[in-house]
């Protein structure tokens, strides 16, 4: 058995297959999930799964009513979520298995409900606490799944993620420490060696005194990737309920299209900026050990999907995808202080460092910087403490705009060409260079939408249109070719 995090090279590589809750959200679904993996039976699969489609939103919001003091109403709350995994393991499986199925879903209830006392009583201990109720979610489901694959005639069995995925003790946005590689494989080696299918439950982790964690939202394509990287994978699947990753959001763009294969650098820069289908921390585990990472769609499993690797060759037109995040908060310190000191930066970026608030974009003058956050929670703290540097502006309801593609930064016009489409849009905040991959910019949440939609046509789209601008903007359009804008009378 192999626990120094060295793969046995006698052994067949694992494939990592993670379905999302969408993908577990109904009887359906979960039979689906199961003609996906024993389709891929003989390729060693290992399955990481999310808790069943909001149901740790719901998780979430009982924690809430039990630091309100409701602990009651914050257990009776779930009951409809239970309700939902009773009648999948009604429907799918034997009398025998639901009613294990069914006691520990009892016994799930019967500890939340605890665990809600507590915290109504005692709302300072709610982070661990509340790590550990949320963790039911990925519990059950991979509990149920593991029963379901077995009743479709696969050898599987539940792997406690808890004893796999290993964390300090920041609870709720848990890192994964080293002592994971080790664990994986003393866990769910020996399992693939005797021809066994592991059943994950993505998201949680423990500390090394074994008290439960949780990775941050997302973090099931995460630990997907730790386990694809402690276990040397062959490749890495992310099953979702899209097509792989779109060269725009469909809820903006009806027309977007699948990307058949991504680099790591623009898979990462595209996470990061919002693409939803990839978590942003997803890609360095895969990096690191150069694992194939492949997003698919467990509703169309028949499609290709996007296939992630080391290096991919620039799209005709460069620009491959356009990513967005939304609800940015930008924030401009002035000072004349800056001028030929040292340091400046340093003491700026150490306040940010101080409220645990990660900055996105920055940009700077010889007098001012511009920073974007997405999280806005320590914001009075943070302006109480910049306001010691300079005089300091807020500006909410960003929306960052990313166009990315290998090669976009050595070849030349791209940026004149992006904002010759978006001339009638107030654009701030722009970064070329700073990745050879990605152009980023800022503009009004209310303007994102069609600033997304003219792109997406200049780079993807044929046909001739006439976009929506508030002075008559004609954008023609071809396929690889964003061409120059034309001011016509309204």
């Amino acid at each position: 058995m192999a626990t120094s995090g060295i793969p046995d090279s006698s052994f067949m590589k694992a494939t990592i297959m993670k379905f999302g809750g969408t993908s577990v959200e109904d009887a359906s679904a979960f039979r689906n999930v199961a003609a996906i993996v024993r389709s891929a039976a003989g390729s060693a699969p290992t399955i990481v799964v999310s808790a069943i489609s909001g149901f740790t939103n719901s998780l979430l919001l009982s924690v809430e009513k039990a630091i309100a003091g409701d602990a009651r109403n914050a257990t009776r709350s779930l009951d409809q979520d239970f309700a939902r995994h009773t009648s999948i393991a009604g429907e799918l499986l034997t009398p025998d298995a639901r009613a294990n199925f069914d006691q520990a879903i009892a016994a799930a209830r019967t500890e939340i409900r605890q665990l809600h006392k507590i915290i109504s009583a005692h709302p300072v201990t709610s982070p661990p606490l509340q790590d550990e109720i949320v963790a039911y979610g990925e519990y059950l489901s991979s509990q149920l799944l593991a029963a379901v694959l077995r009743e479709y005639g696969m050898v599987a069995r539940q792997v406690d993620a808890r004893r796999c995925i290993k964390t300090d003790e920041n609870y709720g946005n848990a890192m994964p420490l080293p002592e994971t590689i080790e664990a994986t494989n003393t866990e769910v080696r020996p399992l693939l060696q005797s021809a066994k299918i592991p059943v994950l439950g993505g998201f949680i982790g423990s500390t090394a005194k074994g008290v439960t964690t949780t990775l941050g939202r997302g973090g099931s394509d995460y630990t997907a990737a730790l386990v694809g990287a402690a276990l040397d994978a062959r490749e890495i699947q992310i099953w979702t309920d899209v097509s792989g990753v779109l060269t725009a959001d469909p809820r903006i763009v009806a027309e977007a299209q699948t990307i058949p294969v991504l680099s790591y650098q623009e898979a990462a820069e595209l996470a990061y900026f919002g693409a939803k289908v990839l978590h942003p921390k997803t890609i360095q585990p895969a990096i690191d050990r150069s694992i194939p990472v492949r997003v698919c769609n467990s509703r169309k499993p028949e499609q290709a999907g996007t296939l992630i690797v080391s290096e991919s060759e620039a799209a005709p037109q460069t620009i491959k995808a356009i990513a967005h995040k939304n609800g940015i908060t930008t924030v401009q310190v002035t000072s004349f202080r800056m001028l030929g000191a040292y340091g400046f930066l340093r003491a700026l970026f150490e306040v940010f460092d101080r409220h645990h608030t990660a900055v996105d974009v920055v940009t700077t003058s010889e007098v001012s910087v511009s920073l974007s956050i997405d999280d806005a929670g320590r914001l009075p703290e943070l302006v109480s403490d910049l306001e010691q540097l300079g005089s300091v502006e807020i500006e909410r309801d960003r929306t960052i705009v990313s166009v990315v593609g290998e090669g976009l930064r050595n070849t030349p016009g791209i940026a004149a060409r992006v904002f010759s489409v978006l001339s009638d849009i107030n654009v701030s905040m722009i970064s070329v260079g700073a990745s050879s991959v990605n152009l980023t910019f800022m503009v009004d949440q209310e303007y994102a939408a069609e600033t997304i939609s003219r792109l997406h046509r200049a780079c993807f789209e044929t046909e001739t249109i006439e976009a929506s601008g508030a002075r008559g903007v004609r954008v023609q359009a071809s396929v690889g070719q964003l061409v120059h804008t034309q001011e016509v009378p309204d």
